[in-house]
């Protein structure tokens, strides 16, 4: 057995696509409509799709768990982030801060 991708499920496909297209700069590698594949190794599924697949409730599959995190590093932070600050759908898990190994990073929903 092999593993091959985290999969995330979302509300809106199309908007999460451009948030990881436009803003984190992720290349799509396979378009399926309900399931966008990125070549970073990755995947955002549609949740009614989704649910759908797997036979339970929409309603059944947990949103803003926070216990998982896709990993990204940014050369340029500081651009980065006033290009996030313009930006109204981006909600912050916390703001920039150090972390215990020296490190900055922040994290979002």
């Amino acid at each position: 057995m092999r593993f091959i991708c985290p999969l995330i499920v979302v509300n809106n496909i199309e908007a999460s696509r451009n948030f990881y297209e436009k803003i984190l700069n992720q290349k799509v590698q396979c378009d399926f409509g309900e399931n966008v594949s990125f070549e970073s190794g990755f995947s955002i599924h549609l949740k009614s799709h989704f649910s759908d697949l797997i036979g339970i409730n929409k309603d059944d599959i947990a949103q803003k768990s926070n216990n998982f995190e896709l990993y990204f590093e940014e050369d340029d932070l500081d651009s980065f982030l006033q290009k996030l600050k313009g930006m109204d759908s981006i909600e912050y898990v916390h703001e920039l801060k150090e972390q215990p190994w020296g490190t900055e990073g922040y994290q979002v929903l």
